[in-house]
């Protein structure tokens, strides 16, 4: 009979291989309804099915939209367990950064929805306040979650608040700024729990070590705990603090002998764990006990895999933490690699560290993403990555500088602007001539209003002493951080977008010059940085109607080039347009107007107006915006005839 079973067994498919054959529909065991799924009723083996689900769902939508994907899935045990015992309208939830909380979202009301993550009009990338009652707070920089959730535990004491943060997040400064007030509030309605993906399960998550975790967090232990507390106001305040001092030394003996470290204990948490974050009994289990027993603020430990179910995350959890759309049965990404403005950086940057011996990288967590990954393997030395903390890493590179080494600091736009005070404080009030590489600069697509970086032109130009540049190709680029290495006088920003680099030779870079492009004495298209391809569009739109037209392009914001202005109203010119992927308020069309407007002369502007643009293709979001150049060119004709 076991034979007989043996020759006509059929071997179950892996996730991988029943995605790839296209055999996933969506559907399942998930509630069609638009709420919050209540899995108060789900035993382990139903959990565990819908974990399977909920894996298929998140990579068959990250296959074709892009997404987080590697966090998400190493995420979904974890998330079950959660809204297994808390509910979240009750327990405020709050993800650090969000792009763990793919399940999240689909139990929460968005599983009919999920499809449109990241597109435009659809569900968001991250966590979003506006978008669902269960999102507790909108996130998208990292660690902030235990801050919030602080706060929403001291506005509602009657409530628990709990905190899921990374251990990537836990570098950043804001979150043990929020530990050292947990320590100081001491709240008894706040879990924090530690998503550890670094590692893999450790030694310590054993028999001995489980044993004591359900110990600590037992409800005879801490039943007597509490009375013993209690009892213990009734002796004589020296004898009282002995005894407290003793006990709570024991405790923390044991955790000692078992953890690899009491760090949270030291501030007042109640530290549990580590546990497999993957075990949804044990963490459906130890969350129960965790609810009901222990009061205090309370730390729990839980080791997960990052990509977990998808062979291919698992295998490079770095590639693919985010990703753009890919071939599931491959994990090849469907688009061609196109050699971008992160691949000039590092290109020149390895090049420049050749030449110059004092020449160092400072990257906060993303080496990839900002294309430094090969200068980090040919110059170690002079590479240093200080995880998710871009205001240490601004000032960290200021003393670099000031110790007489050339720095380049690789930050995403949106993410330096977490470091504006250590810009003008630590650098630019010291004239240090470090350079602040500011990637993926203007819109950025289907990361949304988080992550768009396009408030750098307003919050640059204002700080004194700062060079700010923005190249228009990818030969641009590298001329300016050659330029940049070099300079001596000051600081420099370079800020450019996401996406592929231009090849056009646009000449020798000159400080504080700006380039014309064409004789036209009808109107002056002012652009800066990557705008120049949409003044090159309109000018000809506007060439179909005689209208001529002349670009005057900026690639350095400060120094600001006045005399091209002058030049071209001594030409004649008396119609202005200006282009830019930022803000209007404070930026580069507020720069030509202080100009132009002393001159009696009137400018349309045309850039990102004061409110935050969401998430979807880039292409999507300016036409929503009225900022296509056919657009533009309507508004202009408009604007002519009042």
């Amino acid at each position: 009979m076991r034979l007989y079973s043996f020759l006509f067994w059929k071997r179950k498919k892996t996730l991988t291989e029943k995605l790839a054959s296209e055999e996933y529909d969506g559907g399942g065991i998930l509630s069609e309804e638009q709420k919050l799924t209540d899995l108060s009723g789900y035993n382990i083996k139903q959990l565990s099915d819908l974990a399977s689900e909920l894996r298929q769902q998140i990579i068959s939508v990250c296959a074709t939209n892009g997404g987080h994907l590697a966090p998400s899935l190493g995420t979904v045990e974890l998330t079950l367990a959660l809204l297994k015992v808390f509910n979240p309208k009750n327990t405020p939830i709050v993800w650090d950064v969000g792009h763990q909380s793919y399940a999240y979202k689909i139990l929460t009301g968005r599983k009919q929805r999920f499809h449109t993550l990241r597109q435009f009009g659809g569900v968001s990338g991250f966590n979003n306040i506006f978008e669902s009652e269960y999102d507790a707070f909108s996130v998208g920089h990292s660690s902030t979650s235990i801050s919030a959730a602080l706060g929403l535990a001291a506005a509602y004491p009657e409530r628990k608040a709990v905190a899921v943060i990374g251990d990537g997040a836990l570098t950043g400064g804001m979150a043990f700024e929020a530990i050292n007030h947990v320590g100081h509030l001491k709240p008894d309605n706040l879990i924090v729990i530690l998503n550890d993906n670094q590692m893999s399960i450790s030694p310590n998550v054993g028999g001995v070590q489980k044993a004591l975790t359900n110990f600590l967090v037992s409800k005879t232990y801490n039943f007597f705990k509490k009375e013993a507390y209690d009892l213990s106001k009734l002796l004589p305040e020296n004898i009282r603090k002995t005894l407290l001092h003793g006990s709570k030394k024991m405790e923390e003996s044991l955790l000692n002998i078992f953890t690899k470290s009491i760090f949270f204990e030291d501030f007042g948490f109640t530290y549990v764990g580590p546990v497999n974050g993957h075990n949804l009994s044990q963490l459906v289990k130890l969350l129960a006990k965790v609810d009901a027993n222990v009061a205090g603020p309370v730390l729990v430990h839980v080791i997960t895999q990052k990509g977990k179910g998808y062979k291919f995350a698992e295998e490079d959890p770095q590639r693919f933490h985010g990703v753009s759309p890919f071939d599931i049965s491959t994990g090849k990404s469907k688009k061609p690699a196109e050699r971008g403005y992160a691949a000039v950086l590092g290109e020149t940057m390895s090049k420049l560290a050749g030449q110059r011996e004092d020449v160092c990288a400072v990257v906060a967590a993303m080496c990839q993403g900002v294309g430094l990954d090969k200068f980090s393997q040919e110059f170690p030395e002079r590479f240093y990555d200080v995880g998710i903390a871009e205001q240490h890493a601004v000032t960290f590179a200021a003393g670099l500088a000031r110790g007489g080494k050339k720095v380049f600091v690789a930050i995403y736009s949106t993410f330096m602007q977490r470091a504006f005070d250590q810009m003008i404080h630590d650098v630019a009030m010291q004239k240090l001539p470090l350079v602040m590489c500011l990637d993926r600069a203007g819109l950025v697509g289907a990361d949304g209003a988080t992550h768009h970086g396009v408030f750098d032109l307003a919050y640059l130009q204002m700080i004194p002493g700062l060079v700010v540049l923005a190249p228009a190709s990818g030969s641009e680029l590298a001329q300016m951080l050659e330029w940049a290495a070099d300079y001596q006088d000051g600081p420099v920003a370079i800020r450019y977008p996401r996406g592929k680099a231009s090849l056009e030779d646009r000449g020798e870079f000159a400080l504080g010059k700006a380039v014309s492009e064409g004789k036209g004495e009808d109107v002056a298209i002012c652009s800066i940085g990557d705008s120049l391809k949409d003044a090159r569009a309109l000018v000809d739109l506007m060439s179909g109607d005689q209208i001529k037209a002349r670009i005057l392009h900026y690639n350095c914001l400060k120094p600001f080039d006045k005399q091209v202005l002058q030049e071209s109203l001594t030409d004649g010119v008396k119609e202005f347009i200006t282009i830019e992927d930022g803000v209007l308020s404070g930026g580069f069309g507020g720069r030509v107007n202080d100009y132009l407007c002393s001159k009696g002369v009137n400018v349309m502007n045309f850039g990102y107006k004061d409110e935050f643009v969401p998430h979807g293709t880039v292409s999507e979001l300016k036409s929503s915006l009225g900022l296509e150049p056919s657009q533009i060119y309507k508004k202009y004709l408009q604007g002519r005839e009042v």
